[in-house]
């Protein structure tokens, strides 16, 4: 019988001290096999029916969210998505955001002019929804320092404003179990927590669309893709598809087993190995007088004063990120206690 362990031993052998997903996730062997073998096939005129891997990859995602595949939309960017829930806001509408977050998740709603964007600290957000807030947009996890959003009180004050939320699970999906459900919309790249290519992101969209219009529809957006292929598409897909972007085949190829793989080793398990390890490091910090950015209960750990050693620990095979001065670790399923306390070896010298 095959363990967290031994899964994790057959699918990733990284050549250095890897504690960078929060930048890019590293890739199973049997994501790569799948991509090399796409390739290879239209390389030989025969290529593989990958928008089969699209559909796999399609429904392992909507399990791993809790949500059923029809509200799914396969895409390549939160940035894209962002800007399609934008272009549903009427003029004069307010979001609201948290402070430094993601740019994709922002930028797009700074961009219609026309609407009002107030920003507030992540701390304070779900107190500062109030009546004619028409939308809340907050990634589930910070990507420069891990801190991790009040999402329940957030979904209660927009209830009770009548705000919709759109939560980005980029840095929380595959060790933070998301119910997406429980929003309006959630987008993610897949190419951080979920180990898959890059080229790769969903949103998850309520039953009746959220207001969304399909603006960049395709002939992939249509009930019958490979009639919707000249002309006007004459019937969108009566499912979330309708709003798909054309797919990265090769990176969707990879992505179905990726995804599988962590339906395999499952969420729960991913995130207490991740957290174990986040709070290792996080003792190991304090033993050497070193306070990280609060952020209990994540895998991203920040450290303010300690980002200009990045290329030092490059250099000496360990691979973190600089963010703002702050060095940021991120420790996921193929990482290892030694891995931490290499970290930390080298960083109290």
């Amino acid at each position: 019988m095959e363990t967290f362990e031994s899964l994790v031993r057959a699918e990733f052998a990284p050549k250095n001290t890897y504690l960078n997903t929060a930048s890019t996730g590293l890739l199973p062997t049997r994501a790569v096999a799948a991509v090399r073998a796409g390739v290879e096939s239209v390389a030989a005129g025969r290529p593989q029916d990958m928008f089969a891997d699209v559909e796999a990859a399609r429904a392992s995602f909507a399990r791993l969210l809790h949500v059923p595949a029809t509200r799914v939309a396969a895409g390549a960017s939160v940035a894209v998505y962002t800007a399609l829930i934008a272009a549903s806001l009427p003029a004069g509408a307010e979001v609201l955001t948290a402070e430094s977050d993601f740019t994709s998740v922002v930028n797009p709603f700074h961009v219609r002019r026309d609407l009002k964007v107030r920003t507030v600290p992540l701390e304070r957000i779900a107190g500062s929804v109030r009546p004619g807030t028409a939308l809340v947009a907050v990634s589930a996890a910070q990507s420069a320092d891990g801190r991790i959003a009040d999402l329940a009180a957030l979904r209660e004050a927009a209830r009770e404003h009548g705000a919709r939320t759109y939560v980005d699970a980029s840095q929380a999906a595959g060790w933070l179990s998301v119910d997406a459900d429980a929003y309006d919309y959630v987008s993610s790249v897949a190419f951080k927590w979920l180990v898959c290519p890059r080229g790769v992101a969903f949103l998850v969209v309520p039953e009746d669309f959220g207001g969304l219009d399909p603006l960049f529809a395709g002939w992939v957006a249509g009930e019958h893709p490979w009639d919707s292929c000249y002309g006007p598409v004459e019937e969108l897909a009566h499912s979330a598809r309708r709003f798909d972007e054309s797919p990265s085949l090769f990176s969707y190829a990879g992505a179905r087993h990726s995804l599988e793989l962590v339906e395999e080793l499952t969420v729960d398990a991913v995130r207490a190995h991740d957290l174990a390890l986040a709070d290792r490091f996080r003792a190991g910090l304090t033993a050497l007088g070193q306070e990280p950015v609060p952020a209990p209960g994540s895998a991203i750990v920040s450290v303010p004063g300690l980002g200009h050693r990045q290329q030092e620990l490059s250099r000496a095979g360990i691979e973190v990120s600089d963010r703002a001065g702050h060095l940021r670790a991120a420790f996921h399923l193929y990482n290892t206690p030694a891995d931490v306390d290499r970290l930390l070896d080298v960083l109290s010298g």
